[in-house]
């Protein structure tokens, strides 16, 4: 949030009593809120992303104030709370060191924030941080800055130019591959290989969302084999889940099935189990088999239900509630679930949104659109059909063959009412299925 947001009248009373429950009083019944959405964020929504139940919520809001370090840090991250107002400090850190205004805030660019959080943090910026790599000069401060930029990497990968984002991300594999060249001790060994293979992971993701399936696969493969050496099953699994993704844009269902399988064997208790089972609900929707669609989802939403809330939500290699949703929306509107599948897509556009009216995720927003486009069609309504089919595609933020898998979807349905029905999205659609560099036959995914 910027620092507009927590300005008003509301919060600095909320801020001013130490009391966190105060705070979330004030942030649902937020001015902005009700602008955007017509009414207060309730509860159970706000105890979702905090990880609680409306119960809990309750407690802490009209209750004694919560005397719990680690309980108010864990609330203050997952709402960006801004640190120089709150009354307790983050471990090396002090809300006394950065205070900010707003027209400084609007100065910061995204390398400058990360800039931030590597002083903060560790007390080198990116360029010293690079000095160090290059003279072999590693250290724990060293390592972990080289953590906090490849999250920071993951984290940008929602919204961020998917082109801008693969150069980055390229040029910090090569650092990393060089860095294993050099002096390290067996654990940082390791660190240097899963780092790599998180980065190896964030590239081959850009290099298919923009339609270069040849270096996907490939840097697919060298993922899996760093997760391997590192012993990092989380990456590993991420591997197969990029294969299932492959396999389900090109229209490979029972593949999708195999490639989920062998990713859940692999990291059975981590987060990418979550959106493994969720693919196969995906395929298996696809397929015509509402029963395995319904236990895919079962055993993805028990799985989430025994893992703790994600620190980064926005990171791309975590699942949490809000990106299940957006899976569970997919095979709603598959099997013909209309209903729900405008909740759901009404839901993944409402967060997608801060309160300032940015996109946060745009490729969720654009294939929420794109899932009310076909309800809409379903329903007779052609205008409306195609005017959020034009919308979805013409999103700054894409992944190409996901995009053009849904939106034929869009265009099946257009098509039982006429070939002039939804001309306009048709013949964009026609544009953006332009075969892309790179691309190669499905079988060989």
């Amino acid at each position: 949030m910027r620092n507009e947001f927590f300005q008003t009248d509301e919060f600095r009373a909320a801020f001013a009593s130490q009391h966190i429950g105060k705070v979330f009083k004030a942030y649902r019944n937020h001015p902005r809120h009700r602008q955007l959405f017509g009414k207060a964020l309730n509860q159970e929504l706000l105890g979702r992303w905090l990880g609680l139940t409306q119960a809990q919520v309750s407690k802490l809001e009209n209750g004694k104030p919560e005397q719990n370090l680690d309980s108010l840090r864990s609330y203050a991250k997952k709402l960006h709370l801004p640190q120089h107002l709150l009354w307790f400090d983050f471990p090396g850190q002090s809300r006394l060191a950065f205070p900010q205004t707003a027209e400084s805030k609007k100065l910061i660019t995204p390398a400058s924030e990360r800039d931030e959080l590597l002083v903060v943090n560790t007390g080198m910026d990116t360029l010293e941080l690079l000095r160090r790599l290059r003279a072999s000069a590693i250290n724990p401060s060293t390592i972990d800055a080289v953590s906090i930029t490849v999250e920071q990497l993951c984290c940008d990968y929602p919204h961020k130019d998917a082109r801008t984002l693969m150069v980055e991300g390229k040029e910090w594999l090569g650092k990393m591959t060089t860095l294993l060249e050099s002096r390290l001790s067996l654990a940082q060994h390791r660190e240097v290989l899963q780092k790599a293979g998180m980065l190896a992971l964030l590239v081959g993701c850009l290099e298919y969302d923009t339609g270069d399936r040849n270096a996907a696969e490939a840097t697919r493969r060298m993922a899996m084999t760093l997760g391997e050496e590192s012993g990092d099953q989380g990456i590993v699994g991420w591997a197969h889940e990029m294969r299932a993704w492959f396999h389900l844009t090109a229209g490979n269902f029972r593949a999708v099935i195999a490639a989920a399988e062998e990713g859940i064997l692999a990291a059975p208790s981590h987060s990418v189990a979550v959106q493994l089972y969720g693919q196969q609900a995906k395929a298996y929707a696809r397929m015509g088999k509402p029963d395995e669609v319904r236990q895919a989802l079962d055993a993805g939403s028990t799985l989430l239900d025994q893992l703790p809330f994600p620190e980064r939500p926005d990171n791309h290699f975590v699942v949490d509630p809000d990106k299940w949703d957006f899976y569970a929306m997919d095979t709603y509107r598959i099997v013909g679930e209309d209903q729900l599948a405008q909740r759901n897509a009404e839901e993944v556009i409402r967060r997608g949104v801060s309160p300032e009216g940015e996109q946060l995720s745009p490729m969720r927003i654009a294939e929420a659109e794109l899932t009310l486009a076909v309800i809409a069609a379903r329903r007779g309504e052609v205008e409306e059909a195609a005017g959020l089919g034009i919308q979805a595609l013409r999103s700054g933020r894409q992944s190409r063959p996901t995009l053009l898998m849904v939106s034929t979807e869009l265009e099946d349905e257009l098509a039982t009412y006429g070939n002039g029905a939804g001309r306009d999205f048709r013949d964009l659609l026609a544009e953006v299925k332009r075969p892309a560099n790179g691309n190669i036959p499905a079988e060989n995914i």
